[in-house]
């Protein structure tokens, strides 16, 4: 349903080093453009980050991941970049069953999401 997501960051080269690492687990190319690099994925849609001042409320962004072991990588990947736990990987059953995530608060403060959802399928609309 989303095309594309940007987040306003406060320090460009801190971010996109955050988020490089972070999202390496999923094969993201980054993207420049004028505004700042974006991530994005094959078939899937696109993550910018521009520099300027944050909202005053965080946000929380989730990946989808191919499988728990991406989960895994990502949160791995993210607090060796400087990102801070919120969440180690395992199962969620609160959310549904098969729901495996990973939380990291990135260097603004945002609850970065890494998340499989295993067998389950949405419903028909």
């Amino acid at each position: 349903m989303i095309d594309h997501l940007a987040l306003r960051v406060r320090d460009m080269t801190r971010s996109r080093t955050f988020y490089e690492q972070a999202l390496k687990p999923f094969g993201v190319k980054v993207v420049e453009s004028s505004q700042g690099p974006g991530f994005a994925i094959e078939g899937g849609g696109d993550f910018w980050i521009e520099e300027g001042e944050p909202p005053a409320a965080p946000v929380h962004v989730a990946f989808a991941a191919a499988d728990r072991a991406t989960v895994d990588k990502f949160h791995r990947a993210a607090v060796e970049a400087g990102g801070r736990d919120n969440g180690m990987p395992g199962l969620r059953p609160h959310y549904h069953a098969g729901y495996y995530a990973a939380f990291v608060i990135d260097p603004d403060g945002n609850n970065v999401e890494a998340v499989f959802h295993g067998d389950r399928q949405l419903p028909a609309a």
